[in-house]
């Protein structure tokens, strides 16, 4: 992990003081990368304890679409408690459904992407557009301003499965470039309890190698606390999806537009760069996931029964853990 290291240094060295929404201020820089052979190991933090069962809670929870922070706690995390509990602002959203209610986080977004389509009745080839969205799996949901043929539009509706939509193109057209989802819906940024920080996902294989790399972009990084997880959660997608589609992952590089350390996370954040970083473990996936590279069965429902057991590491050794309070 002295890709992590190097960077939290670089941030103490070139970032500048500044404020923000959570009142407490952060070291900031902008623009930062790192990138991972995982075929060298798993990118887990070394220089204090990694909260890996927590982060790969919360992966299983994104994939199965979760937005309550009790379904979260289930699988191990509680990260998303103060978030749904605690935010004064989040607590008085009219769209917030009740206790632990986050809204439609990440995880929707991954799985149940809300498309719409507004076809105009009035143009030449509307009927053959509406023809074509309903046999792509779109539905009628209501026709507007019906009164006049002219101005009238069917407005259309589907969910988009974006992460399946991912495995079924790595199956079938690997050499596409346009492998990825993303968690940044600007008509539903309102009803979250957290827009999203970790936005973009994009998947690259390499047919000919039997290799499959993840570029992923993150808007907001919080170096202490978030960063590990962030690693953590797409270096482990990354290995589930490899199994699932038959690739070995390879390539994982990591894509920060604000870096920043939370002036509160200072000392553990000093503390880990005076440690030395131990060798890298390795991430081990459980038998029972199918190897479609063994089986030549596609199974891409294995996305919603992957359980956080599924997901050990081995051979990970760490210094002491260090803890620090997360900003709201």
């Amino acid at each position: 992990m002295k890709q992590y290291l190097a960077l939290v240094q670089d941030v103490f060295d070139n970032g500048t003081w500044q404020e923000n929404r959570t009142g407490i201020r952060t070291l900031s820089m902008p623009g930062a990368m790192m990138k991972f052979d995982l075929q060298q190991g798993f990118p887990a933090v070394t220089t204090k304890k990694l909260a890996f069962k927590s982060a790969i809670g919360e992966l299983v929870g994104f994939m199965r679409a979760s937005r309550n922070a009790a379904e979260f706690n289930a699988l191990g995390c509680k990260v998303w408690d103060q978030n749904a509990n605690e935010n004064a602002a989040w607590l008085a959203n009219p769209y917030r459904l009740g206790e632990g209610d986050l809204g439609p986080v990440y995880g929707v977004q991954w799985r149940n992407w809300p498309a719409y389509k507004t076809i105009s009745l009035g143009q030449p080839h509307g009927e053959a557009q509406i023809a074509d969205a309903l046999a792509r799996g779109y539905r009628r949901v209501a026709v507007l301003d019906e009164d006049s043929r002219e101005a009238a539009s069917v407005l259309l509706y589907k969910p988009i499965d974006q992460l399946r939509t991912c495995l079924d193109t790595i199956i079938s057209d690997p050499g596409s470039r346009r492998i990825l989802f993303h968690g940044w819906n600007w008509a539903q940024l309102e009803e979250m309890a957290l827009p999203p920080c970790h936005l973009l996902y994009q998947f690259l294989v390499n047919p000919a190698k039997r290799e499959i790399s993840l570029c992923l972009y993150i808007r907001s990084n919080d170096l202490g606390l978030g960063t590990p997880f962030n690693l953590t959660e797409g270096a482990a997608l990354l290995h589930l999806v490899g199994r699932l589609t038959g690739y070995t992952p390879r390539w994982f590089t990591y894509f920060i537009g604000d870096a920043h350390i939370y002036e509160n996370h200072v000392d553990m954040l000093r503390e880990q760069l005076r440690r030395e970083p131990y060798e890298a473990p390795r991430l081990v996936l459980s038998d029972r996931i199918p190897d479609y590279a063994q089986t030549g069965n596609y199974e891409p429902e294995w996305l919603e029964r992957i359980e956080p057991s599924d997901f050990q590491l081995e051979g990970y050794r760490h210094h002491p853990p260090l803890t620090a309070p997360m900003a709201v």
